[in-house]
């Protein structure tokens, strides 16, 4: 990567660090706060916890297609504006009604595909892979910095002081955007990277995609309704206060990631993807099944903990390459729009059917909705396909003939290793879904005239 591509992509994803931090870090103290504001419910506790994943659902794609048009920096900084401005109104609302106002305000900051679109616009074909990569990494190291820096935060400060935080780093995310981020020779809407209207139909009747967009959903609704009941469940176990179970939270995603490694490594290079899915699932299940029998013995609750975050950590990798190798080529921009979009509707959904379940059985109740979701996920994960060995791969146009799409496009796909071609002329590149072990990147080259 050149100088230029590495300060583009650190910034950006240093934008989706501060995101991501400001989202996560309450997770592991908002029940136990929100518990104290004016009209608050169990079922208003889990809406309000969620409430962000419903506008940031619902805005993720239209906002991505309107900074095709109105500028990709233009939508990134209104986007953190409006998520520092639902901090603001989150951090100074004393009822649970402010509280539910600033966390859709918050989600209204819908800003993760148009960054996307910035990286493609900033990045050369051939280390964009590598680019988006980065930003999959930040975000997994967000999530665990967040759910230990959280509760210290609230120790220190308190909770409010939490969204305070959160508004300074979108202030801080809007000046990297407009000062350090490169402005983008020209816009081009990239299928690689960012939803096409005109593919959301053949995504949306793909079976496989399908089941992938529900398995981050169901992720999401287990984790946004397990919080609404662990940090109880550690009160009463462990006999600590919900500022002070970073204690618990550290060593256990310290296990986790430790285990999630391996995990990920062996389904990659031995192309045990559907298996290790499958597993996964399977350990999310025994953790809350345990969490609901025995959570209230304190080894049996971290251990279950232990396993339900190795889980999670091994979807949270595992989900985003199986949706490249299953998105049809030049399809993968809206194959990831699709699904994450599910993921954070998953987080309302989780948020509001975990508060009526706290309503009607308190944290075990929260733990056996949440093992109902992961049941259903797992036959539906047992039926699927098992992915191929597939990649994305991208090739400039070159001198080729454009007005010969279609002839092209076979051409392309006769190519050892290529399993799809699509050939996208306003990008200015061919999208290829290949088998790395066979592939021939050299005959791709002579065909597309590079």
């Amino acid at each position: 990567m050149t100088p230029r591509e590495l300060r583009a992509t650190g910034s950006l994803a240093a934008i989706f660090a501060m995101r991501l931090l400001g989202l996560f870090m309450i997770y592991p103290v908002f029940a136990g706060y929100a518990g104290h504001l004016r009209g608050t419910t169990p079922e208003t506790i889990g809406l309000a916890l969620g409430a962000y994943g419903l506008t940031q659902g619902l805005l993720q794609i239209p906002f991505g297609l309107l900074s095709d048009r109105i500028g990709r920096k233009v939508v990134i900084a209104g986007g953190l504006l409006l998520f520092g401005i639902g901090s603001v109104v989150a951090a100074l609302a004393t009822t649970i009604d402010g509280m539910i106002l600033g966390r859709i305000l918050q989600g209204t900051g819908a800003i993760g595909s148009a960054t996307l679109a910035l990286i493609a616009d900033l990045t050369r074909e051939e280390v964009r892979t590598r680019a988006m990569a980065m930003v999959g990494m930040t975000i997994g190291f967000s999530f665990v910095v967040a759910i230990v820096v959280g509760p210290l935060i609230a120790a220190a400060a308190g909770v409010p002081a939490i969204f305070w935080l959160t508004a300074v780093l979108a202030v801080v995310g809007i000046a990297i955007a407009v000062g350090a981020v490169p402005a983008p020779a020209r816009l081009v809407r990239h299928g690689d990277a960012e939803a096409v209207p005109a593919l959301l139909a053949r995504v949306l009747r793909d079976g496989e995609l399908l089941r992938l967009d529900f398995a981050i959903f169901a992720l999401h609704v287990i984790l946004t309704a397990s919080f609404l009941a662990v940090p109880a469940l550690l009160v009463h176990t462990l006999h600590l206060s919900n500022e002070r179970n970073w204690l618990v939270y550290l060593p256990v995603l310290a296990a986790s990631v430790v285990l999630m490694v391996p995990a990920i490594i062996i389904a990659e290079k031995r192309n045990l993807m559907k298996g290790t899915f499958v597993a996964a699932i399977t350990l999310l299940a025994a953790s809350l099944i345990a969490l609901w029998a025995v959570g209230q013995f304190a080894a049996a609750a971290v251990a279950a903990l232990v396993g339900f975050f190795t889980a999670f950590n091994v979807m949270e990798a595992l989900l985003p390459s199986l949706v490249t190798k299953t998105a049809p080529a030049g399809a993968k921009g809206t194959a990831t729009g699709v699904y994450s979009s599910a993921q954070f509707l998953g987080i309302f959904v989780g948020g509001a059917a975990g508060g009526w379940a706290l309503a009607a059985g308190g944290p075990r109740g929260v733990f056996a909705f949440a093992v109902v979701v992961a049941l259903v996920w797992l036959l539906l994960a047992l039926t699927m396909r098992r992915p191929g060995a597939y990649s994305s791969y991208l090739a400039p146009l070159g001198t080729a003939d454009r007005g010969e799409v279609g002839a092209l496009a076979a051409r392309l796909a006769a190519v050892p290793g290529v399993v799809e071609a699509a050939v996208a002329v306003d990008e200015g590149v061919v999208h290829l879904k290949i088998d790395r072990h066979r592939f021939d990147p050299a005959a791709v080259t002579r065909i597309v005239g590079g």
